[in-house]
C-alpha cells in the first residue's frame, strides 16, 4: 500500500493548508482537475518535471481516501 504522506503534505503556510506534493507548491487538486481535464500522467510530468507517475498515484489515493471517509446522502 503507498504511503501517501510521503508525498502528500499540509501546511499552512503553503497554498492556504490546501494538500500540496511534499516539495512543491503544486495541489493534490490541481492534479485530480488536470487529469478529469483530459491530461494524462505523462502530459503532468512533461509540464511538471518535477512530478513522478508515484507523486500523481498519491494524489489519487489522498482523493480516494477522502471520498471514502467522507459520506453525504443526496
Amino acid at each position: 500500500m503507498m504511503q501517501v504522506a510521503e508525498h502528500i503534505e499540509i501546511d499552512t503556510n503553503k497554498r492556504f493548508g490546501k494538500p500540496v506534493i511534499r516539495g512543491t507548491r503544486i495541489t493534490v487538486y490541481d492534479v485530480l482537475n488536470w487529469m478529469a481535464n483530459g491530461m494524462t500522467k505523462k502530459d503532468i510530468i512533461k509540464d511538471f518535471p518535477e512530478l513522478c507517475e508515484e507523486k500523481i498515484r498519491a494524489c489519487l489515493a489522498y482523493a480516494a481516501n477522502r471520498e471514502k471517509r467522507f459520506n453525504i446522502a443526496l
